[in-house]
């Protein structure tokens, strides 16, 4: 797994640079969090959706929530991008509204939002 380093006011990002996909259960995420603190030293990732199986966009398979659950257990920051628009879904947009509502967890248009959200 691959990480480039985003650096802003002092706070350090990892950005997830792979070719396939690296979240697809819990075990996966959480193994994305312990590389980007001992690749980049820090649990503040940004990560294309793309990047992230499919499911975790349909909040009833409980994937989101589980995947989610263990970032907040560990300590650990997430910023999501990319385009959210295909979904129709209310539930995951009050998901991803709420969300973004809050300091751990958020969902964005581009890698430059993400960086913008977790490092302020």
């Amino acid at each position: 797994m691959n990480f480039a380093i985003a650096n802003k006011n002092g706070i350090i990002c990892a950005v997830v640079d792979n070719d396939e996909q690296v979240i697809y259960d819990e075990q996966s995420a959480l193994d994305l969090l312990i590389n980007a603190k001992h690749k980049a030293g820090t649990k503040n990732i940004i990560i294309d959706k793309n990047l992230i199986r499919e499911d975790f966009f349909i909040l009833s398979t409980g994937l989101a929530g589980a995947i989610l659950q263990k970032f907040i257990n560990y300590g650990g920051r997430i910023a999501i991008f990319g385009d959210f628009s295909k979904y129709t879904s209310k539930p995951l947009k009050d998901f991803i509204y709420e969300s973004n509502k809050g300091k751990n967890i958020f969902f964005v248009s581009t890698k430059e939002e993400a960086i913008i959200k977790l490092c302020k």
